[in-house]
This record gives structure tokens, sequence and C-alpha cells, in this order.
């Protein structure tokens, strides 16, 4: 099954990182937030990726291109300019990177992608959101209901201490509470390639168009993940990201799980 990811967008509220880069290379730990998404998918199976390319997309080509000589050690010839890489390769995954414009929505993007995809089930999600979510779960979900498409629904991230206040005096506060407001978008989606033709054209956006209608369809399902979710949306939001993963405590790290491991030995 093949995952795609979304990583043509401008990231205008990231300038800060995104003037010089696209923000799906944006490091967190000294990778590309790019890395962490498909490693935590890949930890759990799923190691084809098929990557939606625009803005800048030459420094995703470049890394991948890369990816050896930038993971390991050299030994350069300067004389013959032969160069070798010492280590063995820590990951087994296909990548295809797809040019699909630079001004083009998300779902004109995913209908660039057509041919990539295939006819069968697929994954989707944005390249600058990290989760520990379960993707066995999902899809098990997802095939359970039978329905063309499968969001995953979080609860918004918190960003603010909170208040509540009787005029002007204040009755409790709490710093950072997560929101228990609702339920948002959180990316992780499952689709059946169906889903390809309710996409016009390149200005359609995938939550517009495809997600409206869908709903309005009864086509569409939402999986709650109640655990860990932050996307990458500003400069703060990267740090706290930067912050997480320094501690050593990072809860999207899924990779380093000993079930996960040993349920990928297992298989």
């Amino acid at each position: 099954m093949k995952v795609v990811i979304l990583a043509g967008g401008l990231g205008t509220r990231l300038a800060e990182e995104t003037a010089v880069r696209p923000k799906p290379m944006v490091d967190i730990g000294g990778k590309p937030i790019l890395w962490h998404i498909m490693s935590l998918y890949a930890a759990q199976g799923f190691n084809e990726f098929v990557v939606a390319l625009g803005y800048k997309g030459e420094a995703v080509r470049d890394y991948f291109l890369n990816y050896h000589a930038l993971s390991h050690d050299l030994t350069v010839d300067l004389a013959s300019g032969t160069a070798q890489v010492h280590g063995r390769n820590d990951v087994d995954w296909i990548v295809h990177l797809v040019d699909t414009g630079m001004n083009t929505q998300t779902g004109g993007r995913l209908k660039r992608l057509g041919d990539w995809i295939g006819e069968g089930t697929f994954m989707l999600t944005y390249g600058d959101g990290l989760a520990n979510i379960d993707v066995t779960r999902l899809l098990d979900f997802h095939y359970a209901h039978g329905k063309t498409a499968t969001v995953t629904a979080v609860r918004p991230p918190a960003r603010f201490g909170g208040l509540q206040l009787d005029q002007d005096r204040v009755q409790r506060f709490t710093e950072k509470p997560q929101s228990g407001e609702g339920w948002i978008n959180g990316g992780f989606f499952v689709f059946e390639p169906e889903i390809l033709d309710l996409i016009p054209g390149d200005q359609s956006m995938l939550e517009v168009e495809c997600m409206e209608r869908l709903a309005l369809e009864a086509r569409l399902m939402a999986y709650r993940h109640a655990g860990f979710w932050q996307p990458m949306d500003t400069l703060r939001d990267k740090n706290y990201l930067e912050e997480l993963w320094r501690s050593g405590n990072a809860p999207w790290k899924i990779w380093d799980l000993p079930k996960v491991r040993g349920l990928l030995e297992a298989a």
C-alpha cells in the first residue's frame, strides 16, 4: 500500500525557515520532518511513498538522491573523484518524487498522482504533522466501515494557558490545557481510489471539494486519535517539536518502541 505525502505548499506561516527550503525539509533533531513522518509509517510496515512536490521541490529531490552520503561516513578520493559510503543502509523505503506544480492546491496535487497511486486503497497525510498514530488500527477501522474515505480526527493542540473568567475575575487558570472543544482534521487519511473522480483540477482543495462532498454523501468516516498530534505551522511549533526530540521523549518516535520492532521482526 502506498502512502501519499503532500509536500508542495509554501509554508508561509513558517517563513523564518521556508524562505530557503520547503516546510517538509525543516529539521527536527537534525532530520527533515518529512523523514520523521515517513519513519512512523515505515516502522509499521508501510515503506512505499509518493511525495507530491511543488515549492522548492528540488530540495526534497536532492535530499533523497544524496540520502546515503548525507547519512553515513564518506571516503572521497579527490584524484579519481570517487566516493565510498561507509555503513549499511538503515532504510528500505521506495520513494516516488513527483512534481505536482508550484501553485496546485491539495486536491489538484492528489489528482496529478493518479497514475502513481494505482487502483488500490492508499493513505495520505500532510508533510508537516506528527503523531503517535497506530496506522494498522486506522486501516482496520477504514476497512470495517467500507466507505470511500477516513480522516483522522484529533483534538486541537493546547497553545496557550486557559482562563475561566467571571467578568474581570479569573475563576480558574490552567496552564496550556488540552482543548476539549471538538475534533479537527489531523491528516492521516485513508482513501479508496474513486476519490480521484471527485477532483476536477489543479485548483481543487482536498478539504473543500472532496471532503465536504463526501461528508454530505455519508461516505466519510472519522477515526478518533486521542494520542499525541502536533502540526508544525509556526516557529513556535517547530521549537516545541525540537524540544520534545532533544528530551528523548518524542511521542511520535514509535520506531524505537520494542512492541513495534517485535511486530516487524515477526512479519
